[in-house]
């Protein structure tokens, strides 16, 4: 009985024009992208497995470049907002900042509450633009924040609406650990959540990541027709907790379907995405997915 050799798979050919220190600085990038807090330089070194000299090289490279900035007082270093506006760039022919602007002043002058965007960027979401509420007290972040896939309504918004593949690969990085007593709690209860997210063309953070502010959000969507990022609108619990918060959501999808239009988003792929003109009512978590 012969014996087959066993089958290798092919060499990528491109690898022979693979760049060693671009692939460093990348690796660097993204490290410092997963902490928005930053890290000294021995912190970087440690985690890239680097030697401490290439590391030094590469961070002050950027640091020059404005791409990385470098807190002195503490030694440490973090991305600048020259990154985050790589992430502004062009979607559909059009900046999507740019184009969002009015979107987002009209969203904030409807609702009365902070109205923001943000994409998804690796395993979290970032924080584009906003336009902040007219209220005293109210909900304002900086650009460039990271916020959770797990309780984020902008991150439910965009998850729920990516290509199966993609979708799943993120969902695996979730930890479902407990930040309030509204925080989901498990994969099952995640993925019916998304579910009534895809039914109703909005979601909503109820109090999940904390009891202090509430969120209701919506995706946008390019010219190709796939979902780029979310559009949301943030204010403290006690004003728009509720049924007042489950009543921004149609008005948070409004915007952000017009936005999609005014992106390119073909109204077929809007019809295909599963998302009705009316959107149907938000599914309220049932007894024990939460806390």
């Amino acid at each position: 009985m012969s014996s087959r050799a066993p089958r290798h798979p092919k060499p990528d050919l491109r690898e022979r024009y693979r760049v060693p220190i671009l692939d460093r600085t990348l690796d660097l990038l993204e490290t410092l992208a997963e902490r928005p807090g930053g890290l000294t330089l021995t912190e970087l070194t440690e985690l890239l497995g680097m030697p401490k000299n290439a590391v030094f090289r590469i961070v002050t490279t950027l640091v020059l470049r404005g791409y990385a900035e470098r807190d002195e007082p503490a030694k440490i270093y973090r991305l600048s907002g020259k990154v985050l506006g790589l992430g502004r760039r062009i979607v559909g022919g059009e900046s999507l900042v740019g184009t969002a602007a009015p979107f987002l002043k009209a969203l904030r002058d409807a609702t009365g509450e902070t109205a923001l965007l943000g994409t998804l960027s690796g395993s979290q979401g970032i924080v584009l633009d906003q336009v902040p509420s007219l209220h005293p007290v109210k909900v304002v972040v900086e650009l460039g924040h990271a916020f959770p896939l797990l309780t984020a309504a902008p991150a439910k918004a965009i998850l729920a609406f990516l290509p199966s593949p993609g979708r799943e690969v993120l969902l695996a990085t979730i930890r479902f650990d407990r930040k309030t007593r509204r925080t989901i709690r498990s994969p099952a209860a995640y993925r019916r959540e998304l579910d009534g997210v895809l039914g109703s063309g909005f979601a909503l953070d109820r109090g999940e990541e904390s009891e202090t502010f509430v969120c209701a959000a919506a995706p946008v969507f390019d010219h190709r027709g796939e979902v780029a990022a979310a559009v949301w609108v943030s204010g403290p619990s006690d004003r728009v907790g509720g049924k007042k918060l489950e009543a921004l959501g149609p008005a948070v999808k409004g915007i952000a379907d017009t936005l999609s239009r005014r992106l390119g988003c073909p109204a077929a792929a809007l019809t295909r995405s599963g998302r009705s003109s009316r959107p149907a009512p938000m599914r309220r978590p049932a007894r024990g997915e939460i806390d």
